[in-house]
């Protein structure tokens, strides 16, 4: 039985790139986690420790660094596909280059009411994402989000499910829902080619995703999902498909009933782990891409 090579690819993960922008007096920071990959026919390099088709990992980063300054950082969008055309133009071996980003937000530091010029503050919360794929064909690319933790305090139950001999969850008429939610949307394959807004379209689907969130009754984890990704896909048309990861962030009610407490539904223990993890993807029926 003979011995092959299957799948491979390789590359430089979490460069962190900083990207000041000076041009003013009053400075922008673009903080950036870039992670690159080339796949193609790099055979040579695993059987016979060929390197002269392999354009160095420690090159991927610097490309990540000069890049910052070349191209310049207007969108973590703009940034990776600017990033993964160059790298697949260099290596002339490679089928396909993987750009993925995570950006950091950081917003102004407050004096006398007014956002300084050039302090900042690191914001807690949700990381946004960037991933793009480049090949001589065709260009991919994948925005989203990810710890974006929400929570509503009623307006959800789970009750009516299937049960067996070691079921012991309750119905719950009115529970809380909260879940640290990863998300992630692709563009249409013409998206890179034609004039979309990566910014200002992040700033609506995150808007789009924390309001119909608040303001659907979640009979379900599942429910809340689909009815987020449906609000989405019908009000952008540029986005294919939408897909979430959420685990569910269980809180329990505290029996204070030892201490000669009521608790009508006011304290809560968060439970950490083991939590249920919901996953789903809403896309575009095939008629519909007709």
């Amino acid at each position: 039985m003979g011995i092959v090579l299957g799948p491979n690819r390789y590359g430089k993960a979490e460069t962190r790139v900083v990207r000041i922008v000076r041009d003013t007096p009053r400075h922008e920071i673009h903080d950036l986690n870039v992670s690159t990959s080339l796949r193609g026919d790099f055979a040579a390099a695993h059987t016979d420790g060929d390197q002269s088709q392999v354009l160095p990992t420690d090159t991927q980063k610097n490309t990540a660094f000069a890049f910052a300054k070349r191209h310049g950082v207007t969108s973590p969008e703009d940034y990776a596909l600017a990033l993964g055309g160059r790298l697949l133009g260099a290596t002339p071996a490679a089928t396909g280059a993987t750009v993925s980003v995570e950006e950091y937000a950081w917003d102004r530091i407050l004096v006398d009411d007014a956002g300084h010029d050039h302090a900042f503050v690191r914001r807690g919360g949700e990381v946004r994402t960037t991933l793009v794929d480049v090949t001589a064909d065709e260009v991919v690319v994948v925005s989203g989000l990810h710890d974006l933790v929400v929570l509503k305090s009623t307006g959800s139950e789970f009750k009516g499910f299937l049960r067996d001999d070691y079921t012991t969850l309750p119905d719950a008429d009115d529970r809380i829902l909260a879940t640290a939610l990863h998300a992630t949307w692709q563009y249409a394959a013409d998206a890179a080619a034609r004039p979309v807004d990566w910014n200002a379209t992040y700033d609506a689907v995150r808007a789009l995703l924390l309001a119909t969130f608040a303001t659907t009754y979640s009979r379900a984890l599942q429910e809340t999902l689909y009815a987020m990704g449906s609000a989405v896909l019908e009000a952008h048309e540029e986005i294919e498909e939408i897909s979430f990861a959420a685990p569910n962030k269980h809180h329990f009610l505290v029996d204070l009933e030892p201490f000669g407490l009521d608790n009508p539904g006011e304290v809560f223990v968060a439970a950490d782990r083991p939590y249920g993890l919901i996953e789903a993807t809403v896309t575009r029926s095939s008629e519909e891409g007709r």
